[in-house]
């Protein structure tokens, strides 16, 4: 789900250095959102030192102030992580930094991305399906099930037909994640795209199976909107609020979720990935990067990369063997990476790009892994939605659903 306009920035750091301990993770205000003190962002730079959007929100006031050199080390920081400027950006920067550091400044900002292209189109959602925010899929595809969030239903492909799954009571339907051993199959309903609607509708998630007649029922504590959802091996479903800025959980045979972190902690966490050891869950921030959060003492730090990376922007997040697979559609060019676990799971050790600026997309979006490949809304149409509604003159479009295999690990 994308909700934040992907910003970012720089400090001219290389590899970081690996650290005794994670690093803590830094709750921040909402109001720090509205920061343009060079001061107060270099500090939030320091905080959250993999963060592109920080290291653009620098670049404005550097600008204004006249710090030419010290916007080519953010421009420099960006260059290296591959960030790409709009082509207006690109003339307009040089322009605005003066003449002496123009010439620099231009040699920093990269043309368009190259399209990498690996994933081919396994199936489209009916135009009648809406807003589709994510896919499961089992691993033949014979199975396909795709979440909507103005339809409030699933739309579900087998043997080649589609057709619409409702649950009583249900809201906006957002993020989809299996529990392969108990065979049960969880989606997120709660008010995600803010269009209110009816104060009744059920907010949590909701479970179904062909083991079970009725759905089952875990709420979530009033005010909370729930996005992405993920399951552990022991059952446990996991939930983040991108609003709130907690997340939840709930041990398999529970009716409620309760707090695993606090609201605002985060600014819009995400994507939800438990560690094989069920230890751990990683959670991408839309805005500053990525946090693990310690299971059994709810301790929240920083993931660490020890390789020139853009952590933030990231949507979708899974763990496949030691890798994170993360959809960051948040980041310029949008793209989706593999990024490399170290052994204890504390830092990232590589960055692998599996596909990015593809001409197809309009946002890539959530998904499921199964037999070796990652498959993923391609075409999602956040931006021809506002609160429910179709914005005025567009229309209602098939989701391309795309699969793209993963490949074995190799770190850069």
């Amino acid at each position: 789900m994308r909700r934040l306009a992907g910003l970012a920035a720089l400090a001219l750091a290389v590899a970081a250095p690996v650290a005794s301990e994670p690093p803590e993770w830094r709750p921040v205000d909402a109001a720090t959102g509205q920061w343009r003190e060079v001061e107060a962002l270099e500090a939030l730079a320091e905080d959250f030192p993999d963060s592109g959007s920080v290291r653009l929100r620098l670049l404005q006031p550097l600008i204004a102030s006249g710090e030419g050199a010290r916007v080519l080390e953010v421009l420099h920081w960006l260059e290296e992580r591959g960030y790409v400027f709009s082509p207006a950006a690109r003339e307009q920067i040089p322009r605005l930094i003066g003449e002496k550091h123009a010439g620099p400044a231009k040699a920093l900002l990269l043309p368009d991305a190259d399209p990498i292209t690996a994933s081919e189109v396994v199936a489209r959602v009916p135009a009648q399906a809406g807003l589709v925010e994510s896919v499961f899929a089992s691993p033949d595809l014979s199975t396909v099930i795709a979440t909507s969030v103005t339809r409030k239903a699933l739309w579900v492909r087998e043997d080649g037909n589609w057709r619409k799954v409702s649950f009583p009571g249900a809201n906006d339907l957002s993020g989809i994640a299996q529990d392969t051993k108990r065979n049960i199959r969880w989606v997120a309903s709660s008010d995600i795209d803010e269009s209110g609607g009816d104060g009744d509708l059920f907010n949590g998630v909701i479970g179904s199976s062909p083991l079970i007649a009725a759905p089952l029922h875990i709420a979530v504590p009033a005010g909370v909107t729930l996005s992405d959802i993920a399951v552990d091996e022991a059952g446990t479903v996991f939930a983040s609020d991108p609003l709130g800025g907690g997340i939840y959980r709930a041990a398999i045979g529970e009716s409620a979720f309760s707090p695993l972190v606090e609201p605002g902690t985060f600014r819009s966490p995400q994507g939800l990935a438990p560690s094989a050891d069920g230890a751990r869950l990683f959670v991408s921030d839309y805005r500053y990067g990525l946090a693990m959060i310690h299971l059994a003492s709810g301790e929240v730090s920083r993931l660490a990369s020890d390789v020139p990376a853009i952590l933030d922007g990231i949507d979708g997040l899974w763990l496949h063997g030691a890798e994170l697979i993360a959809v960051q559609n948040g980041t310029s060019p949008m793209r989706i990476s593999a990024l490399a676990l170290s052994a204890d799971g504390s830092r990232i050790t590589g960055v692998r790009v599996l596909e990015q600026a593809h001409p197809k997309w309009t946002e890539p979006l959530g998904g499921s892994i199964a037999d070796g490949a990652l498959v993923y809304v391609g075409t999602g149409h956040w931006r021809d939605y506002v609160a429910g509604e179709l914005v005025e003159g567009r229309e209602t479009k098939p989701t391309e659903i795309r699969r793209l295999p993963l490949g074995s690990a190799r770190g850069r």
